[in-house]
């Protein structure tokens, strides 16, 4: 199903000449939302009910090209799993030409007032399962790489969730999370005495590239949020760092992220030794 056809990039989705990554969790959000008002289960009614809709479970993603300032994006989503509370879903992203930008897959459940899972109505479970697709996706970082867990450095930031528009949920934004993350890697930079302007040009390095998230619970608003990242492998391809993100000292979401370094036309290219240093301990 079709859910975004064709929006333009415009000011404001930008980091430098390319979309920010955390846009590519911003159209999961809008995709998901048009596909559940199609097939009858939409947001606003969950939402009038006391319901906190469609959150998250677990996702996993590989962008394959980072879109740059003026050009096109569509998203296409597809049911691959109807259980009785869960629902998995595939985004593909495409740029003007039908080529391939990402590729998600999330599942999601609701959350009822009272807390836990809601059941899937019997009709929308129907609707869901006529629109199902038998289909499997490979994407997301691949296994963990042996390494030494004292070569690579550690590093941790806090932010404060706030909203200046409380919505009935009261949660923090789906797409906030990777940019806190983002804004954690860009502050251990700083603190290495890195610029993170003075080494881009050419590249574009530290772009969220391939991910494993979990949701674990909810962040609420007006709690503090610390990300911990833990990095695990550096290579010309890919800095894969372990992130916890946690409120309380409890964990909400645990994963792993690999960082990749882009080309100003949004192609993968490599890190550079400059761009390397700084996570070799």
């Amino acid at each position: 199903m079709r859910v975004i056809d064709g929006h333009q990039l415009r000011f404001g989705e930008m980091a430098g000449p390319l979309v920010h990554g955390a846009k590519f969790f911003d159209w999961q959000l809008i995709s998901t939302q048009v596909f559940a008002r199609e097939v009858g289960y939409s947001f606003e009614d969950l939402v009038s009910d006391g319901a906190i809709p469609y959150a998250p479970v677990g996702v996993d993603t590989t962008v394959y090209r980072y879109p740059a300032f003026g050009e096109t994006v569509s998203v296409d989503v597809e049911a691959t799993h109807v259980g009785d509370s869960s629902l998995e879903l595939v985004y593909e992203t495409t740029d003007g030409d039908g080529e391939p930008l990402s590729t998600a897959r999330m599942t999601h459940v609701t959350i009822a007032p009272e807390g836990g899972a809601l059941s899937l109505p019997a009709d929308v479970k129907q609707t869901l399962a006529d629109h199902r697709v038998d289909r499997t996706v490979d994407v997301g970082p691949g296994d963990d790489p042996e390494s030494d867990p004292n070569r690579y450095p550690t590093f941790e930031e806090s932010f404060s969730v706030n909203a200046p528009h409380i919505e009935s949920s009261e949660l923090a934004y789906f797409e906030e999370y990777p940019r806190f993350a983002d804004v954690a890697l860009e502050s251990f930079l700083a603190a290495d005495g890195v610029s993170l302007a003075a080494i881009s040009g050419d590249r574009q390095p530290y772009r969220i590239r391939d991910w494993h998230w979990e949701f674990k619970s909810p962040v609420r608003f007006n709690s503090e949020l610390a990300v911990e990242s833990d990095v695990r492998a550096v290579d010309d391809d890919a800095i894969r760092v372990e992130h916890a993100f946690r409120t309380e000292g409890t964990v909400r979401i645990s994963g792993v992220t690999e960082y990749g370094c882009f080309d100003r036309a949004g192609n993968p290219t490599t890190f550079t030794p400059e761009m390397q240093a700084p996570f070799e301990g």
